[in-house]
């Protein structure tokens, strides 16, 4: 049995510690700061016995990585899971340093918890921890996108209501009569003072962000000049991101994402759907597929009540393997026979003005043959520095990748990469160790590339890679190619956004 995991200086001090039974923080420190005694500096071990527990340790650096185990306990078991304690701990660790320890004590904490429950070590590996942890939820990011979508109608529908009633108390001054005011809040008379001063507020406040651009250039209008501190804001992210700041990685990955569901085409008709795949893909550097894991869903938008009695026609040519799921209204039996989308009761319609979820699939494989972009990254060493080729290959050729970034970490305090051939751009991130290779567009005409660069280091100071890109093919072949209406089965006219996106991807 595993009693605890700690993370220790040389003399014994406890930096961060993880009990598995119950024990106090009097016999843990104890025991730690009898370990630097026990150690014998002429022997090359990796554990220590007392009458009543074995130490199973690895120094790192300046500090010491420890389990503390009955003696009775596997020792070739407790050596195994001490390497992955080691593997985990540089993961939220730039530095093994002491304050850098603490300062992710509860990263690290979670972490050990994976590995280890009630004192048994789970059968997980390094990409299953990091999944658990990120406890990241495709349903989550749904619900939000929704919501976001719900917030920005409701405003819509509030300024709208706002103008009805400025228009009524202009009509009113017009005529000479009284303004209508709100029922049952004293007077009209105040009431419609009240009434002007809302909607004048609102109406005043919200100009700046539904104006358009002057056509010209001209001077300086006080009109923008409204409601310019959230603008402000937007300016410096802009300008942060012209400078090549990646601005994702502060905001996080849900705003971002979020946008890009929201963003609606120019030629938007009455039926419009949005097809939205997000994959999630860990590969080992010498090859293999470890977990690759693809969510899409299709979003039904009716904005005109006339056409809220349809039936989406649906090809699926897809020959993977991909789980299919239907709204829980939507007629299966219908779906499954004739691969039409409706609703299990005819007479009913689809919700006007708000996003539907219709359709959803799940792709779960370890299938290397499935993998859309393969990444080979060969570090080797030569002398004090490490000479890195790194290439990709499309292996799904009908696919078009845009805006394709491959980042590759680099060894800090070392200095920029020297770059030898490269096929597109890269962009050097020094505060964040980071190689960016920039692709725009990756497709059959260009589906393979390389990149060489030299740089002091070893060669796992160059892992994880990880890839991100947006597409605007998805990956399993389903879409919905005609739309008809229910009554006399009549064709109408729809528009489709379709949206492929990473969610992580990487190269361990």
């Amino acid at each position: 049995v595993l009693l605890a995991a700690a993370v220790c200086t040389k003399a014994g001090k406890a930096i961060v510690s993880r009990q598995f039974v119950e024990m106090t923080r009097t016999r843990i420190e104890g025991l730690l700061a009898a370990f630097p005694k026990l150690m014998n500096t002429g022997k090359q071990h990796t554990f220590v016995e007392t009458e009543s527990v074995r130490y199973v340790y690895q120094p790192m650096e300046k500090l010491y990585m420890v389990l503390i185990t009955t003696k009775n306990s596997n020792i070739l078991e407790d050596l195994e899971t001490l390497r992955l304690f080691s593997r985990v701990i540089p993961e939220y660790c730039r530095a093994l340093e002491e304050n850098e320890i603490s300062e992710h004590c509860f990263d690290l904490i979670f972490a050990f918890d994976e590995i280890v429950a009630l004192g048994y070590r789970e059968n997980v590996n390094l990409a299953q921890i990091r999944t658990f942890t990120e406890m990241d939820s495709h349903e989550e990011k749904v619900f939000r996108a929704v919501r976001e979508t719900q917030e920005r109608e409701a405003k819509a529908e509030m300024r709208r209501k706002a103008k009805e009633l400025q228009q009524a108390r202009r009509d009113a001054e017009r005529h000479g009569k009284k303004a209508p005011g709100f029922g049952g809040f004293g007077s009209s008379a105040v009431s419609g003072g009240v009434t002007a001063m809302i909607t004048e507020t609102i109406i005043e406040t919200e100009k700046p962000k539904v104006a358009p651009a002057p056509a010209r250039p001209s001077g300086p209008s006080k009109a923008l000049k409204l409601g310019a501190k959230g603008k402000e804001v937007d300016n410096f992210v802009d300008k942060l991101k012209s400078e090549g700041e990646n601005i994702i990685t502060s905001v996080g990955k849900r705003s971002a994402e979020a946008a890009k569901v929201l963003t609606s085409p120019i030629n938007m008709e009455s039926v419009h759907m949005k097809i939205e795949e997000k994959i999630s893909l860990t590969c080992g550097r010498d090859g293999g597929l470890q977990n690759m894991e693809l969510h899409g869903m299709i979003m039904l938008h009716i904005s005109d009540e006339k056409f809220a009695r349809i039936r989406l026609h649906v090809e699926n040519e897809d020959k993977r393997g991909v789980q299919l799921q239907t709204h829980p209204n939507v007629d299966k039996k219908l779906f499954t026979t004739e691969s039409q989308i409706g609703l299990k009761n005819p007479e009913k319609s689809f919700p006007i003005n708000s996003d539907v979820g219709v359709l959803k699939w799940r792709l779960q494989t370890t299938e290397e043959s499935f993998i859309p972009l393969t990444i080979n990254c060969w570090p080797s060493e030569s002398g004090n520095s490490c000479d890195v080729n790194i290439e990709y290959e499309l292996q799904e050729e009908s696919l078009e990748l845009n805006d394709v970034i491959i980042t590759i970490p680099l060894p800090s305090g070392v200095g920029a990469p020297v770059i030898g051939e490269i096929d597109g751009e890269y962009r050097h991130d020094s505060r964040r160790n980071l190689l960016e290779w920039c692709l725009p567009v990756i497709d059959a005409k260009n589906k393979s590339g390389s990149l060489e660069f030299s740089i002091a280091g070893q060669p796992n100071d160059f892992f994880p890679v990880q890839v991100s890109f947006i597409s605007k093919k998805n990956y399993c072949n389903i879409q919905v190619t005609k739309v008809t209406q229910v009554d006399g089965n009549s064709p109408v006219r729809f528009s489709t956004e379709t949206t492929f996106l990473v969610d992580k991807y990487e190269i361990l």
